[in-house]
């Protein structure tokens, strides 16, 4: 996976904290993936403005974290890029770069990941096709898609 920017429209700024760091001075393996659901949640809050958290609802089929430079307490301007690469029928695939600002105006990648989820019925639990106005609506967010 490479990473370019221009394949991200949406950005979200992190908050790395105190309490993420562990005994080696970076932030722990775990939070990467914590950073991924903040930075999901914002994005789909930003893509779709029908999604209703308390009614539509899909589940996390696999995820996936490939961790490239330490992220330190004291990292310039850290943010992650979000965007959905994959419509499918039930499942849809998401995209992660957390990224931060070099001293000489250069982008740092610390990690990039992906994560497929599937749709569900939360009173049924079971897995419904992708609504028509989701699609709609990240496609017009994404158009690439």
């Amino acid at each position: 996976m490479e990473f370019n920017i221009t394949d991200y429209r949406f950005f979200a700024p992190l908050e790395v904290r105190w309490n993420d760091m562990d005994a080696l001075g970076h932030v722990n393996n775990v939070y990467y993936i914590e950073y991924f659901q903040i930075g999901r949640g914002k994005y789909v809050d930003e893509a779709s403005r029908t999604w209703d958290w308390m009614k539509d609802m899909f589940v996390i089929a696999n995820i996936t974290c490939n961790y490239i430079k330490e992220i330190k307490l004291n990292v310039r301007n850290p943010r992650i890029g979000v965007r959905i690469s994959r419509l499918g029928t039930k499942s849809f695939d998401i995209e992660y770069a957390i990224i931060s600002d070099g001293k000489d105006n250069s982008i740092i990648v610390h990690a990039m990941g992906t994560s497929a989820q599937v749709m569900v019925d939360m009173r049924e639990k079971k897995t419904i096709e992708i609504p028509e106005w989701f699609k709609e609506e990240v496609k017009g967010y994404e158009p690439a898609l």
